[in-house]
């Protein structure tokens, strides 16, 4: 790349006022507003405007053809607009169409809540440059939302833009314009290029090739070569993969050598006896899992495992059993879980399986009712053996008399520092942390990159697949005639919508109208409810207590029941515009049903338009039951995003990496860091002593959260 562009490198002396820190505000052009845009985009400081890069390059001399285009391209290309249209939609919103022809074939443009000053700058015959994905609409072509820009509105630019052949693109939010964009990266690294700091050590740099952090900056911005730039992407992508990987390693090296455990004994006495009065046989899957627990809780190192397992698989069983070890052993076992309904289900479930041992089991909730304090004395007493609960249980007045083990449910919904909080109650008890969302390897690495992992990967044999259907919103009557028959049966239905209550930025079927719907003119006859996360906690859980009883018969619903309750009755899931839904949470929706001895259903429900994207997910979801097998896909479609729906708490996201497609290098970076922690844990090596400082300004904060 020796003729790309290279910003000066002592253009500025470095001063506390001008430092890669400052706030983007303060930059010549930006102000208030448009930082607050930015910040939109997680652009703060001047270094994170650096590390914005470009979405796509678009090369002056390549213009592809407007006839050469289909549904799921990603295109960028030059064209004259033919002509305008404004109208108002059904509901009320305008809708602006701009018809662009190349010269020999036109497409559609198509904008939704768009800036208004789009109605002032836009005339027939101008020329601009249009950059988006095409999609497909009642036979015609079109590009929704694209981004666009008048190539003869030359406001912002500079000579050095003007003679460049290859232009950056930026996904870019409020009414920041790609020119102003390319002005200001231009000016920052003018100014700001000489106080580029190196973070990764030349023996790793030189081990892969990779460029000095201050050329590699700049290739991503001002490449000639844009063919080039994924080998630079792979610089950024493995020094985000490595330092968390450093993380891990010293997480790892902490539980190992400072953090010692309990060395339980396998007495065979309480799980010997549960074993044997079991109602159901455990799988291969499970007695597998057990014993990898087992191991790890008679070591005196700390055990820090993940158990995943999909829907209805048998983490409960497995987690109690493990729960008796510690009981047997004279310890406390706790078990958090994310909502108070399922605790009492927990609850029930366990003191069921436990009805003939000799173990105390208590359920610890959060709030004031009768029985909390005696509860809570128990706890504090050591009398409470096995205790179940919420957020309770990591209360300041709830001290635990010899807390041994810990499970945490559903533990992506709690943030690290929560997780942390209950395992410090105790001195250094087994940890046990479980997710109903298969995980795949790339994306536990990163997650969860200092746990032992166990998967249960066999459901058990009387567990009868759910047939799951793709079905137009047109042919809705033809799916509420089998629901019908279900209901009439005595079975229970599911219906998900995406919102819960009709919104003027995107038409889509709310929870709220279809409640009205189904209630007043589908089924009138049956008792339908309806249940959204605004709701208090108290009424939820009311709502799902009556569902669960067969109180109510279709319950109507936003993503709140994606986990939770255990609703064997209920054999009929309906998701409404499936096609928004990411694999998993579809997936996780699906487990709702399919509990019971009885065939279940699940209904996806696509609306028109939908995307090549959408199409896939559907198709994946409808031909496999794999929960594995979706994720992976899951993680290949859309990244790993919000994977879990939440926040990991005090975890980094991504600005760089895929997990999808980066694995590889993920890999190599994770062998990296725990070879160097594994020799120097403290990075205290002089060799090391970049890894030291970049990781002490990303990590320190986060570590102590996680050193339990």
């Amino acid at each position: 790349m020796n003729d790309d562009y290279v910003a000066p490198e002592n253009k500025i002396k470095a001063r506390p006022e001008k430092d890669l820190q400052m706030p983007v505000k303060y930059l010549k052009g930006v102000g208030e507003v448009r930082s607050r845009w930015m910040a939109n985009l997680g652009i703060v400081s001047v270094w994170d405007l650096m590390r914005f890069f470009p979405c796509q390059y678009i090369r002056r001399d390549v213009n592809p053809a407007i006839y050469e285009l289909e549904p799921g391209m990603k295109v960028a290309l030059a064209v004259m607009i033919s002509w305008i249209d404004i109208r108002l939609t059904s509901r009320n919103q305008k809708q602006l169409n701009l018809g662009v022809s190349d010269g020999k074939s036109c497409i559609t443009c198509t904008w939704f809540n768009y800036p208004l000053i789009y109605e002032k700058s836009f005339h027939q015959g101008m020329t601009v440059w249009i950059n988006g994905t095409v999609s497909e609409y009642n036979g015609q072509l079109q590009i929704v939302h694209p981004e666009i820009e008048i190539i003869s509105d030359t406001q912002m630019e500079d000579d050095f833009w003007k003679t460049r052949p290859v232009l950056p693109v930026y996904h870019l939010s409020g009414n920041l314009t790609q020119s102003f964009f390319r002005h200001l990266i231009h000016q920052v690294f003018e100014q700001y290029a000489g106080l580029i700091v190196e973070s990764i050590p030349p023996f790793l740099s030189a081990k892969y090739r990779f460029p000095e952090m201050h050329k590699a900056l700049q290739m991503m911005h001002f490449t000639s070569h844009p063919e080039q730039v994924e080998q630079v992407r792979m610089r950024f992508v493995y020094e985000e993969f490595l330092f968390l990987q450093l993380l891990w390693a010293r997480h790892k090296h902490f539980h190992l050598s400072e953090s010692l455990g309990i060395a339980m004994i396998n007495k065979r006495e309480l799980t010997r006896k549960l074993y044997e009065q079991l109602p159901f046989t455990l799988t291969a899957a499970q007695k597998r899992v057990l014993r990898e627990i087992f191991d790890d809780m008679t070591t005196p190192v700390q055990m820090s495992r993940l158990l995943q397992g999909d829907v209805g698989s048998g983490k409960t069983v497995v987690t109690l059993i493990a729960m008796l070890l510690a009981v047997e052993n004279g310890y406390q076992a706790a078990l958090m879980t994310p909502t108070e309904i399922l605790a009492e289900q927990h609850h029930r479930n366990i003191t069921a399986l436990l009805q003939n041992l000799p173990v105390t089991v208590c359920l610890l909730k959060g709030g004031s009712y009768k029985g909390k304090s005696q509860t809570i004395s128990m706890i504090n007493s050591g009398e409470a053996q096995v205790i179940i609960g919420t957020h309770a249980l990591i209360q300041d007045d709830v001290n635990y008399n010899d807390l041994g083990f810990v499970a945490v449910d559903e533990q992506h919904r709690f943030g690290v520092e929560q997780r942390a909080l209950l395992s410090r109650k105790g001195k250094h008890p087994d940890l046990l942390y479980l997710s109903a969302t298969p995980i795949p390897r790339s994306l536990s690495m990163t997650v969860y990159g200092d746990l032992e992992v166990s998967t249960i990967d066999e459901l058990p044999p009387n567990r009868k697949p759910v047939n799951t259907f793709i079905r137009s919103s047109a042919k809705i009557d033809l799916v509420y005639a089998q629901v019908r028959k279900e209901l009439a049966a005595g079975r229970q239905v599911y219906i998900v919508c995406p919102l819960i209550e009709e919104s003027e930025k995107v038409d889509l079927i709310d929870a709220q109208r279809l409640f009205e719907h189904v209630s007043g003119k589908v089924f009138p006859e049956y008792r339908t409810a309806l249940l959204h996360g605004r709701m208090k906690n108290r009424d939820k859980d009311a709502i799902m207590q009556d569902f669960k009883e067969n109180r109510i018969n279709i319950l109507v619903s936003t993503t709140v029941i994606e986990v939770g309750v255990d609703v064997p009755n209920a054999t009929v899931m309906i998701v409404e515009h499936a096609e928004r839904f990411g694999l998993a949470q579809l997936h996780q929706l699906r487990g709702r049903v399919g509990r019971g001895a009885a065939q279940s259903w699940c209904y996806l429900i696509e609306h028109y338009p939908i995307s090549a994207i959408g199409r896939e997910r559907l198709t994946t979801i409808s031909g496999t039951n794999d929960g594995f097998a979706i994720a992976e896909k899951d993680l290949e479609l859309r990244g790993p995003g919000e994977y879990f729906g939440t926040d990991q708490s005090g975890l980094p996201r991504f600005r760089f990496a895929n997990l999808a497609r980066d694995s590889e290098i993920l890999k190599y970076a994770r062998i990296d860091a725990f070879e160097i922690i594994r020799h120097d844990p403290d990075l205290g090596d002089e060799k090391h002593a970049l890894l030291r400082s970049a990781f002490v300004r990303q990590f320190a904060q986060k570590e102590e959260l996680i050193r339990y």
